[in-house]
């Protein structure tokens, strides 16, 4: 049995060359780039009512831009061979694998505020996603998720309602701030 090899700070280095084009950066950029293109699709279709100035159109086109040019700018270092490179004070294990239920937990958050910002309202749905996700990352005060997740989402609801005139759910425990907001 051979030992590995091992660089000058002492970490194991692997004696494949790496591939001229990293494919796990590729996807991520096409990924971005797709993501862009739909986001620039959807815009499109996005109902402006009459009279409106700034309008809902403003901040996916903002997203969409950012999505784009980061995209572009990813795949243009990607192709001239530019690389990240892996700094000594950065807390890695390479040999760690995927916490998958942590993951899954995530990933059902997110599913379930998208199907409860209709049913409960943007702001409730908005503090039960930052909750569970504090949970399921092991804050140790998971809770104070729920009260930053609701002060976010009412923050966001009013700068929605008022800067671009577009309102989200209010939901029923909300409800009553409909004639302010």
């Amino acid at each position: 049995m051979t030992a590995p090899l091992t660089g000058a700070n002492g970490r194991a280095e692997s004696t494949r060359p790496a591939p001229r084009v990293p494919i796990g950066e590729l996807v991520f950029a096409l990924f971005m780039l797709a993501l862009g293109v739909f986001a620039v699709i959807g815009v499109f279709s996005i109902h402006v009512p009459v009279g409106v100035q700034v309008g809902p159109r403003v901040f996916p086109i903002f997203v969409a831009v950012v999505l784009l040019g980061s995209a572009v700018a990813v795949l243009i270092g990607l192709f001239h061979g530019e690389r990240a490179e892996v700094e000594d004070g950065e807390d890695i294990d390479p040999n760690a694998t995927t916490d998958w239920l942590t993951l899954a937990k995530i990933v059902g958050a997110l599913v379930a505020h998208l199907l409860l910002i209709d049913v409960i309202g943007w702001a409730p749905a908005a503090a039960l996603l930052f909750g569970v996700v504090a949970w399921a990352l092991g804050a140790k005060r998971w809770w104070l998720g729920f009260v930053i997740g609701l002060v976010v989402g009412l923050i966001v609801q009013i700068v929605f309602g008022e800067l671009l005139s577009l309102s989200l759910p209010l939901g029923p425990a909300l409800g009553w701030l409909g004639g302010i907001l």
